[in-house]
């Protein structure tokens, strides 16, 4: 399912992308690592949970490992450097689930039950559970993943039913919603993208709103640039900046 899906090319293009941008993702990588070392020293929790913890590139996993009882990693699949990296680590637990709560399987066998006929109806029905983790997570860290929990998931649909830009919009804020009501339940800190702003080659710039659901509000909160995409390997010839805001509630 996962394959079929997307999720093992999705998660090994993001490590070549970053390799691939000579150094352009450092200053937002540090920024995460620093915003998450202040939220832990203001709340001081003794646990951590971090939902969608990737590649290890944004989370200081040392600093953390050496100053709480136990970190938590919850990621779809986890690399294998990651096992590697914290292997010899015991206060530290690796968690493979789903962070959209179990929509990926729904999504999956919904869509491969439908004949031609019926793929219209694909969205109908379809309820966005929220993310329950087995246990107290503690402080959870949702770290650059709200906006990224519908990829694969759109990216699929669109090869496998027929939806519209209305239902599409809609789905997107759904998951959104439910991840953000999860977050509500705990002391938090989330990372996140809320736009993206594409210069083209003449210079012209168009900037895409990808945060849709209302925030929280915040005990601490910063914003800054990610230079996601300065060599325009995604549009050709055109480059891309993500704008990033971190809070913590």
């Amino acid at each position: 399912m996962l394959t079929r899906m997307g999720y093992y090319a999705y998660q090994n293009g993001l490590i070549f992308r970053h390799m691939n941008q000579d150094g352009g993702w450092d200053g937002h990588l540090e920024k995460c690592r620093e915003f998450i070392l202040k939220a832990v020293d203001l709340f001081k929790p003794v646990h951590v949970t971090v939902v969608g913890s990737g590649w290890l590139l944004d989370f200081p996993l040392v600093e953390l490992s050496e100053k709480l009882e136990r970190v938590t990693l919850v990621d779809v699949i986890h690399p294998p450097d990651v096992r590697k990296q914290t292997a010899q680590l015991n206060n530290v637990e690796l968690v493979e689930a789903d962070a959209t709560g179990g929509l990926i399987s729904r999504v999956y066998e919904k869509t491969g039950r439908l004949s031609l006929l019926k793929r219209k109806k694909v969205l109908s029905g379809l309820v966005v559970p929220e993310f329950k983790p087995d246990r107290d997570p503690g402080m959870v860290i949702s770290l650059n993943i709200l906006t990224q929990l519908e990829a694969r998931i759109l990216e699929y649909l669109g090869k496998k039913a027929s939806v519209n830009k209305e239902e599409i919009l809609k789905l997107r804020e759904e998951i959104q919603i439910r991840h953000l009501d999860f977050l509500r339940k705990h002391r938090s800190v989330l990372i996140t993208d809320y736009a993206e702003v594409i210069t083209g080659k003449r210079g012209g710039t168009e900037t895409v709103k990808t945060l849709l659901a209302d925030l929280p509000e915040a005990v601490i909160r910063e914003e800054w640039i990610w230079n996601f995409d300065l060599h325009g390997s995604d549009y050709y010839t055109n480059r891309s900046t993500i704008n990033v805001l971190a809070i913590a509630f």
